[in-house]
This record gives structure tokens, sequence and C-alpha cells, in this order.
């Protein structure tokens, strides 16, 4: 029985840190390195961009860290990662979207 309780309890330990959020600004390497997707190349790179000052924001992030592009701001966002408290924001550049189909002439007819 006690087993169990600890069992759960360790669950939800770990279940709790991984929702918390990491400030890209002020997380540790080790807070860094916690986050799906960051290792320790990835977490170097974010604080040896940051000895030259803090992020001001995702695009100043994306433009100092190495190898951090949209869709790797989105994945670290959705893990927890964030700048001055601020989740990343797609700009909706369309990268790798397919075109709206243009209408038939057919259609224009009409």
């Amino acid at each position: 029985m006690l087993k169990k309780i600890a069992a759960a309890l360790a669950a939800m330990v770990f279940a709790t840190a991984s929702l918390a959020a990491v400030e890209a600004n002020k997380g540790s390497a080790a807070d860094l390195d916690g986050l799906k997707g960051v290792g320790p190349a990835m977490s170097k790179r974010i604080l040896d961009a940051r000895q030259t000052g803090p992020f001001k924001d995702w695009p100043d992030f994306m433009s100092r860290v190495k190898g951090v592009k949209e869709k790797t701001a989105e994945k670290l966002s959705a893990d927890g990662l964030t700048i001055n408290g601020e989740s990343f924001k797609a700009t909706g550049s369309g990268e790798g979207k397919k075109p709206e189909p243009k209408p038939t002439t057919a259609a224009k007819s009409k």
C-alpha cells in the first residue's frame, strides 16, 4: 500500500514538473534541460546567447539562438519555454503551407 502511495506521489510530482514554465531569461541549464527538445547543447546555446543580454521577445530569441526557427520555437513554447512570460505566437509567415487554390473559370462565370 505504501509503495502505491509513493508511486502515485512521484507520478504527480513529475507530471507537475513537466508542466511548469521555464523562463528563457532566468532558467538554469538544468531547468532548460528539463524541457522536451532541449538537451545540453541547446541549453548551452541559450545560456551563451543570454550572456549578451536578456531576450526581448521570441523573434529576438530565434535570431540569437542557433537552430531555433519558428517550428522549433512552437515546440519549445508548447513544452513550457517562455520569453518574458510569453508563449510563442506564430507569425503566420506561411512557411511550409500550401497556397490556397485559385477558383476555376467555371466558378468565376456564375
